[in-house]
């Protein structure tokens, strides 16, 4: 039906543009079931969004730090809220006893929470001539935060979070001006609910390549925060594997925290266990960091069915191929 009244030109529906968008919102659904698939992601509106979104917001960054002045929106305020109420789940709901190390199962009951709660969560974020679009939008929240079968966490579900940020500003809810807001306050902040999660919950990291790849659960900080980084005076890729400069730094700095949390969580020789970022630390210049990080994060997440085969798609992030 959809496709024939954008054919049919002028029609009595222009008049009340409100009504169509209320009824075009659809509960995503996954898309990309079979490797041939992933033809159809890479050249789906999706990825150009969703890509468009990550450099727009890198872009945003460029040379900034995370204690520098930008405004906050309502909308900001509400999200933070929302991922305070994560948080305080999380202290209510304690790992439980039981003969495996990893994977705590008290993970599920505090996940299951989100899954009731995700759609009224969402409104609450939503101005109110939007709120139809929560049922499409809280599929990509509930996706952001791991997997309650296998108690695991990684890239994907990174992205996930970054595409429900990408469909508020698609619905108007996150505005251009909001670009620092959203990397600094929102992404930052959700970034330490998942340490939280990761460490609460010991959860594994989700296809994880070992000390082959960037990191175990993250991807986006790193790139946005080198892009934090670039034409810096002083600090150069080669400090950040130095502890005081990330022990002094890390408040200002996106890399830096990242770097801080898996020198906490991880033992041994920093070559060893990250190897990846090791190699990148001698790499000269911030500018060139970032747009490795940014060939790499294509060909290691985007372009990967296993991370891309639970991706969903719906109204807002489209499988339909870009127009020309």
């Amino acid at each position: 039906m959809a496709e024939t009244e954008q054919q049919s030109g002028s029609t009595p529906e222009d008049e009340a543009p409100e009504v169509r968008v209320s009824n075009t919102f659809m509960v995503p659904k996954k898309e990309i079931s079979m490797v041939p698939d992933m033809g159809k992601w890479k050249r789906s509106q999706a990825y150009a969004d969703y890509m468009g979104f990550v450099l727009t917001l890198n872009e945003g960054v460029k040379g900034k730090k995370l204690t520098c002045e930008y405004k906050v929106s309502e909308t900001v305020e509400k999200l933070l809220e929302l991922l305070g109420t994560l948080d305080r789940w999380i202290n209510e709901t304690p790992p439980v006893d039981q003969p495996s190390r990893f994977g705590n199962k008290a993970y599920r009951t505090w996940y299951s929470k989100l899954d009731q709660e995700a759609e009224a969560l969402v409104s609450a974020v939503l101005p109110a001539d939007r709120c139809a679009a929560a049922p499409e939008i809280a599929v990509y929240l509930k996706e952001s935060v791991g997997n309650a079968t296998r108690i695991d966490y990684g890239t994907g579900h990174e992205a996930a979070f970054a595409a429900f940020l990408c469909c508020l500003c698609k619905v108007g809810a996150l505005r251009v001006d909001d670009q620092l807001a959203i990397v600094f306050k929102v992404f930052n902040r959700y970034l330490s609910v998942m340490r939280k999660l990761q460490r609460t919950y010991r959860m594994e990291p989700a296809g994880s390549q070992g000390v082959w790849g960037l990191d175990d659960f993250q991807f986006l900080p790193f790139i946005w925060g080198s892009s934090q980084f670039i034409d810096h005076p002083t600090l150069e890729p080669r400090h950040f594997i130095d502890e005081r400069v990330v022990n002094e730094h890390h408040p200002d700095y996106m890399f830096l925290d990242c770097i801080k949390f898996i020198n906490e969580m991880k033992t041994g020789p920093f070559a060893e266990h990250s190897n990846q970022l090791w190699n990148i630390s001698a790499v000269p210049s911030w500018s060139k960091v970032n747009q490795g990080l940014i060939r790499m994060y294509k060909a290691e997440c985007l372009e990967k069915f296993p991370v891309i085969q639970h991706f969903k798609f719906g109204s807002l992030l489209s499988i339909q191929p870009t127009k020309h």
